[in-house]
Parts: structure tokens; C-alpha cells; sequence
């Protein structure tokens, strides 16, 4: 597996990672069993990145990871940012999840806040490390107007808890994880950032980072992982996008991805999970499978040759931005 630098670090991992949304039952209905066969499944095909978060099933992606990776050479990455305080939810569909443990989130962005959280973050995974530390969900997407607490309380306090972490050892790299390009660009203005954790911004469908974010991104030596390769499946043929149903002008331009795919006999998925690589400044992409047999999949998508005319293709008919590299 090919590895890349995280920031400038040091820090190298694989350019395919595992994320960890599904295993705590987030849009998806498995078993803590389930969930813990697909880690085990990643580390047997030799992927040696993983991510996950509090979020994910109120902890229970985090209890599986911890228990499959325990003891093992691995790379992980985790957030903060919200607290887990005992209590269940009323509707945890509300929220997209299915059978998460019995809390509710308290968002905290400040210092004593983050710090909690990254403590918490090691009791439940069980392990002494962490390598990646995000600050998950910072953004309008998330609190709406809301943010600009929030993201007072970073700037103030938070990110000195963060930067803490990284000078002493605990972590090695700081960043943010989240689904728009104008809270990376925030974040950018208010620290030395290593990686951004970048949901469905920079993917076969979009590539509204590469306007802005990524220039300012290469300039602050800050390197990207792409989460959410497939659009929240609207690639792999789901009719999901961005956490919910597909909009018409989203499907038609899948479609017209897709007929270009079928033309080239190329897999969208394939296409979909190598297409960020093309970019010096993406370090990983990350996946998240709901079963063993997904993981698989995604192996192959990853390996699977494709060939240049097909990207070429791709940009002749506007179908992906023309400043977009390309995979070579």
C-alpha cells in the first residue's frame, strides 16, 4: 500500500484508509460483530489507517476499533469537539443512527472542552495513543448561526489545547474534520493546521476545493484526507447524496458519469475512490464500508487499472473540473 506524508509531520500513512462512520451504526443497521469483521478484514488486506469519532454511534465505533487494533501497528485518527453525557436520545434515526449507545452529545470547542475529549476519546477506545486529533462538525453546515460560538471558542481557547497535545507527543498532527471547504479556510486564518478530514467536497461529483482551498492549503504546507469518496453513496449507486436523497440535478450528472464509465468499461466506484489521488495535496482517501464483502469491493475498486483516456474524457466534456489532475 502506497503511503503519503501527513502535512509535514513525518507521519506516513496509506492512501487508502478505513472510515469509521458505519461501524457505530451511523445510516446502517450491524452488529458490534459486524462492525468489529470489517476492522479485522481492513487489517488482514494490510490498510493500516483508521479513523473514527465519538459521533459515530455515540462511541460504539470507537469501542469496536479500539478492541480490534488494540496491540497492533497502527495509524489512527479520532475528533473532538463533542462530549458524550449519559442519557439516550428520544429518536436516534434523527440523528442517522441506528442502535447507538445510551448518550447525547454536548458540544464543546474550548480548551478544558477539547481536552476532556481527547481523554475520553482513549477510555473508550482503550488504547494509550491517538495520532490524528480532528476538531469534528466545526462549521455553519453544522451549527448554522450558532458557529460563531462555537468557532470563537476554538479560536480562543481550543486550538491552544490542540496544539498542546501535538508539542507534548500525544498526538502527531492537529486538524479539522468536516464537510465544507469555507471551515478549512476559517481554520486556516487561526493556526498551524497539519491535515484537513474533507466529507464530499473533493470527489468525481465536486471539486469546489480545488478554487481555493487546496492553493491555500499547499501554501500552509496542510495536506487533505478525503472522506466521503462516494458522495454518501450516490457513486456506488445508491440514491444518497450529502446525507440525504439525491437532488435531480445531482442524478442526472451521476448518470452522465456514469454512461462515460460504462463507455471506457471502468467501475464509477473505481473511478470514484482513485480520482482524489490524482491530487499532491490529498494524503488519503477513506471509505467507510458497511460489511466485510463492501470492504472487498473497495480493494478492487482501488487496484482496478484505469485508463487515461477515460479521465481525459472526463474533462473534454466538463464532467470533472478542467484544473483537476488526474490519477496517473
Amino acid at each position: 500500500m502506497e503511503k503519503r506524508e501527513v502535512g509535514r509531520t513525518g507521519l506516513l500513512i496509506d492512501t487508502l484508509g478505513l472510515g469509521g462512520a458505519p461501524l457505530g451504526g451511523n445510516f446502517v443497521d450491524l452488529t458490534d460483530q459486524d462492525a468489529a469483521e470489517i476492522v479485522q478484514a481492513a487489517k488482514d488486506v494490510g490498510l493500516g489507517y483508521f479513523d473514527t469519532a465519538p459521533w459515530y454511534g455515540f462511541g460504539r465505533s470507537e469501542r469496536v476499533m479500539g478492541d480490534v487494533l488494540r496491540g497492533d501497528n497502527y495509524v489512527l485518527s479520532d475528533k473532538v469537539g463533542r462530549l458524550l453525557r449519559p442519557g439516550a436520545v428520544e429518536n436516534p434515526m434523527d440523528f442517522g443512527m441506528v442502535d447507538p449507545l445510551p448518550f447525547h452529545v454536548v458540544y464543546d470547542y474550548g480548551y478544558d472542552g477539547i481536552m476532556r475529549a481527547y481523554e475520553d476519546n482513549l477510555q473508550r477506545l482503550g488504547l494509550d495513543r491517538v495520532d490524528i486529533l480532528f476538531v469534528h462538525d466545526i462549521g455553519e453546515m453544522q451549527h448554522g448561526t450558532e458557529n460563531a460560538r462555537h468557532f470563537g471558542d476554538l479560536q480562543q481557547s481550543g486550538y491552544r489545547a490542540l496544539d498542546e497535545l501535538r508539542s507534548s507527543g500525544a498526538v502527531k498532527a492537529i486538524g479539522i474534520g468536516v464537510n465544507e471547504n469555507a471551515a478549512c479556510m476559517e481554520a486556516l486564518a487561526i493556526g498551524d493546521w497539519d491535515v484537513f478530514l474533507l466529507a464530499g467536497r473533493y470527489t468525481l461529483l465536486e471539486q469546489t476545493a480545488l478554487d481555493e482551498l487546496f492553493p491555500a492549503c499547499d501554501a500552509a504546507g496542510t495536506t487533505i484526507i478525503c472522506g466521503g469518496p462516494f458522495n454518501s453513496g450516490i457513486l456506488v449507486g445508491r440514491d444518497t447524496w450529502n446525507y440525504a436523497k439525491a437532488p435531480p440535478e445531482v442524478v442526472t450528472k451521476v448518470r452522465k458519469l456514469m454512461d462515460e464509465a460504462k463507455t471506457f468499461s471502468v467501475p464509477l466506484a473505481a473511478a470514484a475512490l482513485q480520482f482524489p489521488l490524482g491530487s499532491h495535496s490529498v494524503t488519503s482517501v477513506i471509505p467507510g464500508p458497511r460489511n466485510k464483502s463492501e470492504l472487498l469491493e473497495i480493494i478492487e475498486w482501488f487496484t482496478t487499472t484505469i485508463p487515461m483516456d477515460f479521465w481525459k474524457s472526463l474533462k473534454a466534456k466538463g464532467l470533472i473540473a478542467e484544473s483537476a489532475p488526474i490519477p496517473s
